[in-house]
């Protein structure tokens, strides 16, 4: 299970004082389904939801595609991409020589990334999985259409056994091409936004497909939202939720998500998105903001320790490596090393995380710690609950919506404006 450390704020607020009334209000009302967007909460059950209905056929599709192809190309943006592009760096950084490479398109519009991408591919089979609610959102669109050509050009008639849609259950652009051409379907929850979809088949799909055990993910994530259902300030969603929401309210504007892994990258950016389209609206919401420690010590470090005061910051940690490295003994001890000398990479890397720690409390800026036991897909599983969770229960105690993105919708009317689409 995830644990908090809220003592790296205590000097910055009563950690005695947080409003975990408001938490609890605001959990009990996700609960109920009493809350605003409330039809947009089925990501409380979808692990299990997932166990009984869609994992079998998820798992059976990836084996397909394992057995047959060398690549995957995920077409997708936003939340349909950022949650399996998080997860397969994370705990799949480097592919085993059998797992195929795992290629996401559809996230932008640049026609340069589009040709790096397609020259990595060369002459390899692949399989497509477009994964889109409606199917209109430009730029997953139009790379679909570049690389359903593709397909055709490759296998001909065949190539519709290549392509899995991720859409609506019954409507929808996507849904009905799907339909009229005979691709292999897997739904979008109606009660799930994208941001929140990482544990169906937007994300598990994919993530099967580089490897991962998604019934261990599936299975840890049941026990963790069990865990997480806990109605008590020892809830650590509602100990994250109440200690950022207590220092945006002091001023503190901008929350930057560090970690020592750098693999947990795209986890960030995945982080990110669910954070700021949840809580950024009505004119209020904290910034979401990420670093990769240490290197972004030797950039960022010096705004965070010396620039403006609006900071907090938030370090994920793993408690136990995957593989162990310790520091060789060299007899000349030309660097200076040898003080280092037998002790372990992860130890030492534990070590600068605490004096990165005091370093920044004591430059004004609070930090709260997350940690989850390994990077494994117990642990993927118990941060993507976790951060869900509280995600909804923060944004609730500001008084947003944390289930619609308004905002979102206006520089897509511009962009269909000036290209001409018809209609509009």
């Amino acid at each position: 299970m995830v644990k908090v450390d809220l003592s790296g704020a205590a000097s910055f607020m009563d950690l005695n004082a947080l409003d975990y009334a408001a938490a609890a209000a605001a959990h009990r009302s996700l609960l109920d389904g009493t809350g605003e967007g409330h039809e947009f909460t089925g990501w409380l059950e979808l692990p299990r939801r997932m166990q009984e209905g869609e994992l079998k056929q998820i798992i059976n599709a990836a084996q397909r595609i394992r057995s047959r192809s060398r690549a995957l190309v995920v077409v997708g943006i936003g939340g349909s991409y950022l949650g399996a592009r998080g997860a397969i760096e994370l705990l799949r950084p480097i592919p085993s020589e059998n797992d195929p490479k795992i290629f996401f398109v559809g996230n932008g519009l640049s026609p340069d990334a589009l040709s790096d991408v397609l020259l990595q591919l060369g002459d390899m089979d692949f399989d497509v999985n477009v994964i889109s609610k409606s199917g209109t959102t430009l730029e997953p669109a139009v790379s679909f259409r570049i690389f359903r050509k593709l397909l055709k050009e490759k296998y001909g008639n065949a190539a519709k056994k290549h392509i899995f849609a991720t859409t609506d259950s019954s409507r929808g652009v996507l849904k009905a091409l799907a339909d009229a051409e005979g691709w292999e379907c897997f739904v979008v929850p109606d009660d799930v936004g994208g941001r929140y979809s990482v544990l169906s088949a937007v994300g598990l799909l994919p993530m099967a497909v580089a490897g991962i055990d998604v019934k261990a993910v599936i299975n840890a994530a049941i026990k963790e939202f069990e865990a997480l259902s806990l109605q008590s300030p020892d809830n650590p969603a509602w100990q994250y939720a109440a200690a950022r929401q207590q220092l945006y309210r002091s001023g503190k504007t901008i929350e930057i998500l560090g970690c020592y892994e750098p693999s947990f990258r795209f986890m960030a950016e995945w982080w990110k998105q669910l954070y700021g389209e949840s809580e950024g609206k009505n004119g209020i919401g904290i910034y979401p903001a990420s670093v990769e420690f240490t290197a972004d010590l030797h950039s960022m470090g010096q705004y965070i320790q010396d620039g403006p005061r609006t900071l907090m910051e938030t370090i994920v940690s793993f408690e136990r490596p995957n593989v162990s490295c310790a520091v060789p003994f060299e007899m000349a001890d030309a660097d200076g090393l040898n003080y280092l000398a037998g002790r372990d990479l992860f130890d030492i890397c534990a070590t600068a995380r605490e004096a990165v720690r005091a370093a920044h409390i004591s430059g004004g800026v609070p930090n709260l710690g997350i940690s989850v036991p390994a990077r494994d897909e117990a642990g993927f599983a118990a941060l993507v609950c976790f951060f869900e969770l509280a995600c909804a229960i923060s944004g609730y105690m500001s008084g947003v919506n944390p289930f619609d993105q308004p905002g979102v919708e206006a520089y897509k009317k511009n962009m269909f404006k000036m290209l001409g689409k018809p209609g509009i």
